[in-house]
């Protein structure tokens, strides 16, 4: 099915645990409910190679010291409420036809960007009669009503005519996403231990020292992927500054399960369109991003709809979320260089 407008099909991925809560307060406590499980930062430090050491290498002959990060506390440890919501994801601030600020979730893996019917009616924006569009969320698929704005803004960055999709309370305290779509060019800082956000536009420059740099591929022209190892298996690894949990499909878990037994636990995601998917939860291997580790990290092993959607059910695949990526000091996506650069916290 394609959108009435002809234009491409919007996705957004914001999904969270299913808790048996039922109505708007459901939608609130499924999100919140993931608090407990997302892991931040503990510790950063470079292992060196020892004789007989348990920690395990990237599978590469010619890679540099390994710095390891472990995913130990239970709740977010640095938050501000311009920043990191309670359950983890980068909020950004952003204004509408020049209102606001609104707090949407900065999600990297959105096509279009979002906003709840109640901030869309604190805005004044005209629903009655509005057209609608197939949305694409990690779950399923939904019909939701759209808006066409004069601009979204936020920094430097104004994104003029923006057309923006109306879609209910799903989002447990933000006011909807702003997509990573049409940030070409354009480069995302993220400073979680500053509690800073920053998008500009490129300069091109490279990454500052101590960083380690992954080069990304875009799916679809906007989705960032780059090439990580889950214990000692290669995986493609999608950038989803929207998702809560990390989350896996089944092409990886069959692999794992090759090498080593996984303690697993049954677990649920639903979408922002409502629709649930069912998987189960296991700790996995160290997943390294370049020579950055991560030890101690969950992921859930579904094969969601929208990994089908972008045809990548064959081979092992990733959605790296919050889990992950909020353990790091720094997080850069420069849209120019189609580089990711990240730092640890020192």
């Amino acid at each position: 099915m394609k959108p009435s407008s002809g234009s491409p099909t919007p996705m957004l991925h914001q999904a969270c645990r299913e808790n048996g809560t039922t109505g708007h307060a459901a939608d609130m406590a499924r999100a919140l409910a993931l608090a407990a499980l997302l892991l931040q930062p503990a510790v950063a430090q470079t292992l060196p190679e020892l004789p007989g050491s348990a920690v395990e290498p990237a599978p590469s002959a010619e890679a540099p010291p390994t710095e390891e990060v472990i995913v130990a506390a239970p709740e977010p440890r640095y938050v501000a409420p311009t920043l990191r919501d309670r359950i983890g994801r980068v909020w950004a601030p952003v204004y509408v036809n020049g209102e606001g600020p609104l707090r949407l979730v900065l999600d990297t893996g959105a096509t279009n960007s979002a906003v709840t019917a109640e901030a869309a009616a604190r805005l004044g924006l005209p629903l009655e009669g509005a057209n609608t569009v197939l949305l694409r969320g990690m779950t399923g698929e939904a019909r939701v009503p759209f808006v066409e704005v004069g601009s979204l803004g936020i920094g430097d960055l104004s994104i003029e005519p923006a057309r923006v999709l109306v879609v209910q309370d799903a989002f447990g305290g933000a006011e909807g996403v702003l997509a990573a779509r049409g940030l070409s060019n354009r480069r995302i800082l993220i400073e979680f231990r500053k509690d800073r956000i920053e998008i500009a536009r490129s300069k091109n420059l490279r990454a500052p020292p101590g960083f380690t740099t992954l080069p990304i591929r875009l799916i679809r022209g906007h989705v960032p992927t780059v090439q990580a190892i889950v214990g000692n298996t290669p995986v493609r690894a999608i950038i989803d500054t929207g998702a809560q949990q990390t989350t896996g499909n089944l092409a990886l878990r069959e692999l794992l399960l090759e090498r080593r037994r996984l303690e697993e636990k049954a677990d649920k995601l639903i979408g922002v369109t409502g629709d649930i998917q069912e998987g189960p939860t296991s700790r996995v291997p160290p997943i390294y991003l370049g020579n950055v580790k991560v030890a101690n990290a969950h992921i859930t092993f579904i094969d969601l709809y929208i990994f089908k959607y972008w045809r990548l059910t064959d081979e092992p695949a990733i959605m790296l979320g919050m889990d992950v990526l909020g353990v790091l000091d720094t997080l850069i996506l420069d849209y120019r260089r189609h580089e990711m650069q990240i730092k640890l916290v020192r």
